[in-house]
């Protein structure tokens, strides 16, 4: 093909490994030529001819892979975006990896979906003027084609009848006895991505090796595509629609983790337009809060039209703007927010005539010591916290100080949080869990999902908050309570983000660099101790090699520290390398001596 020519010199125009290259065109042939891909020619085309090669380069060069939370990541056309064919493509991969590993009895047993409010509307660089089969597609329209592929392989698919949550939906498959799950959702990410997350028998994520067998039955073993229309399909009884039962079973368990009975504040809530109105706001009432829905943007919307930079992420302070207004019209002691499908949280809090935004790991510490103080007199002797290597060490002195067994050191991913769930269910301890925690904004109790669920969180929060205003206190002086009572740990994500396939080859670089030649020091800081994450053994398989792509530096202490960490890795859902860092303070009683090391820790 002469356009192909056209487009290998335009690929070798690129700062890009010769493999990307070769792998793009190998792609791009194929959705040129064959029939299946005919729908999306139009745009490819338009592509080439407006030689936008590191755009078209990075939606080539390789099939999507599974990241942290699933298969998800930007909208667009080539088997590197989210799109009809990726999503049926793996639907149909998946339906035979559950006939593989399960039997015929797979199929009765069935799959669920739930989908989120996402909607794609559109990039710099596709052209809205010619065919465009991406055009205002959205969660719900996935989870139709995706169901379509099931359907015609035989499965029963049952599906929610609008917009519902993650936690839910890994509560569904745990109460309908299902083999498996789909959540269509791009979470937290910008909002021109959308994805699906892949869930097991028990309601959570597929951690290494599992995952990878199910990436290669995807990416290698799909010939054809079966698939049967929707309609015809729930004439069948293959696709069945769910809601208001699950609805109330999912609710009573949910909110059964509350501990407090005290209800006497008033929040205001916003599901930043995703789906937490049906989870986070409906349990809040049932628990008797007086909590209101921000006006502006409890309505379920792709579109995130009144957040900040259109960012609906909890874990970024001007998600908060708009419902700040509303709170303070409404003089409000909290608020509460979640992400678009609703399994992380996050809190601003009015403390002294200001409005204070606490991070993942302050909520992390916080629930962490409330669970401990409010269960610690009927203690069996192996209670056990649940948290990722990221997520504060505080909650490792905690634990210690109060006789709890913490598992710190987990991989990225709430997924390895739920697989421990699994391991303690099955040797009849998870009466013994307490809380899984992870930095970003992440928290389960209970045993009733095997994810991350904000309903948690926002019922201990709320209740927590209500204890502390009857003795004129808030949670800020919860936390700095804490600090006094165990030690002062001062935590700080920064992220580099190098978008598309060249960026993906210099976060390669960066890791190798720092992976072969670890620095002795950073600036004064000498380093004590580092680990390269590949060294935990055995590396399972290759998405386990890509989990343990983790780089930690450990520094000698200077005088008034117990401890400095840095974490390095790439994100396992966006472009970008994060890099985590944390100093631990030695324990200081007083308020003033708080403050000198909190000045002194901003300026480390």
């Amino acid at each position: 093909m002469n356009i192909l020519n056209e487009v290998e010199r335009g690929f070798l125009e690129l700062d890009i490994k010769k493999s990307y290259v070769s792998k793009a065109l190998f792609f791009l042939k194929k959705w040129l030529s064959e029939d299946e891909f005919k729908n999306y020619v139009p745009q490819i085309e338009h592509l080439i001819k407006n030689k936008h090669w590191n755009y078209l380069l990075d939606s080539f060069y390789q099939v999507i892979p599974f990241g942290t939370g699933g298969r998800r990541g930007e909208v667009g056309v080539g088997p590197n975006r989210i799109n009809p064919w990726t999503i049926r493509s793996s639907a149909q991969g998946h339906s035979q990896y559950l006939l593989k590993k399960h039997g015929e009895k797979a199929k009765r047993q069935g799959v669920v979906f739930a989908y989120d409010v996402r909607i794609f509307l559109g990039n710099r660089y596709l052209d809205n003027k010619i065919h465009d089969p991406l055009s205002n597609l959205t969660s719900k329209d996935l989870a139709i084609y995706a169901g379509e592929v099931y359907a015609a392989n035989g499965f029963k698919v049952f599906i929610f009848d609008d917009v519902r949550t993650t936690p839910e939906l890994s509560f569904a498959i745990r109460y309908l006895k299902a083999v498996a799950g789909d959540m269509f959702s791009a979470s937290h990410n910008p909002p021109d991505h959308n994805g699906k997350k892949v869930y097991d028998k028990f309601g959570g994520q597929l951690i290494p090796p599992v995952d990878e067998e199910l990436v290669n039955e995807v990416t290698k073993k799909v010939k054809k595509i079966k698939s049967m229309p929707f309609e015809e399909a729930v004439n069948k009884g293959l696709i069945k629609k769910i809601g208001k039962e699950i609805d109330e079973e999912y609710l009573k368990e949910a909110t059964a983790v509350s501990l407090s009975r005290e209800r006497g504040l008033k929040i205001v809530y916003t599901p930043l337009h995703g789906c937490g109105m049906s989870s986070v706001f409906e349990a809040l009432k049932r628990e008797g809060f007086d909590v209101v829905s921000d006006e502006k943007t409890s309505n379920p919307s792709g579109r995130f039209e009144n957040i900040t930079f259109n960012i609906a992420n909890p874990e970024v302070v001007q998600s908060f703007d708009t419902a700040l207004e509303f709170a303070r019209k409404n003089k409000a002691d909290i608020i509460l927010s979640t992400d678009p499908d609703a399994d992380r949280i996050g809190i601003m809090v009015k403390h002294n005539g200001r409005w204070v935004f606490m991070n993942g790991n302050e909520i992390a510490v916080i629930l962490s010591d409330y669970v401990i103080r409010k269960k610690k007199k009927s203690f069996r002797g192996d209670e056990i916290i649940l948290k990722t290597t990221v997520t504060t060490n505080l909650i490792k002195t905690i634990c210690e100080r109060n006789g709890v067994e913490v598992c710190g050191e987990l991989m990225i991913g709430f997924k390895y949080i739920a697989d421990i769930m699994n391991k303690l269910e099955n040797e009849g301890k998870i009466e013994s869990f307490l809380l899984g925690s992870e930095e970003s904004h992440g928290y389960i109790a209970g045993n009733y999902a095997r994810d991350k669920d904000a309903v948690v969180p926002a019922i201990w929060l709320a209740e927590l908050s209500a204890e502390m205003k009857k003795k004129s206190k808030t949670l800020v002086d919860v936390i700095d309570d804490i600090y006094k009572k165990y030690g002062y740990y001062k935590n700080y994500l920064t992220e580099i983000r190098l978008l598309s396939a060249t960026g993906k080859g210099k976060i390669e670089k960066i890791q190798n660099t720092l992976r072969k030649n670890p620095p002795s020091s950073f600036g004064d800081f000498k380093v004590s101790k580092f680990e390269d994450c590949f060294n935990r053994k055995p590396i399972l398989s290759e998405t386990d090699k890509l989990s343990k792509d983790v780089l930690i530096f450990e520094f000698e202490p200077i005088e008034g520290l117990l401890s400095i960490k840095v974490t390095v890795r790439p994100s396992g859902t966006e472009p970008k390398i994060k890099m985590y860092f944390e100093i631990g303070f030695k324990r200081v009683s007083s308020d003033e001596g708080l403050k000198k090391i909190k000045r002194q820790a901003d300026v480390y």
